[in-house]
């Protein structure tokens, strides 16, 4: 499944354009991490300064989604204060954690 590199929203398979916000979509590419949950936070911060990244997901060690980050464009600063305290709360729940980073090639 792809996401919208503007809005976040998914896409259809084989789309050119996102239904949504009407953006051209462009290629993309899913990577998958395993983190401790000491180290989760700290690693979603250096995936989202990388700049590249249009979207996080967090799974528990069963796959279950805890978390999902549009990581659009425009998301900075203040706007992620909210996102990070509610990760270090899956932090302090979760034991180990797998990060699936989608990236625009």
């Amino acid at each position: 499944m792809s996401y919208c590199g503007k809005c976040g929203s998914k896409l259809v398979d084989d789309a050119l354009f996102c239904s949504f916000c009407g953006a051209a979509v462009g290629k993309t590419k899913t990577e998958e991490f395993s983190v401790l949950a000491d180290d989760l936070i700290e690693r979603v911060k250096e995936l989202l300064h990388e700049g590249n990244v249009t979207r996080i997901i967090v799974k528990d060690e069963k796959g279950k989604v805890l978390f999902e980050i549009p990581a659009t464009v425009g998301v900075i600063g203040v706007v992620l204060a909210p996102w990070l305290a509610a990760l270090g709360a899956i932090a302090a729940i979760a034991t180990n954690c797998k990060i699936v980073v989608i990236r625009r090639e």
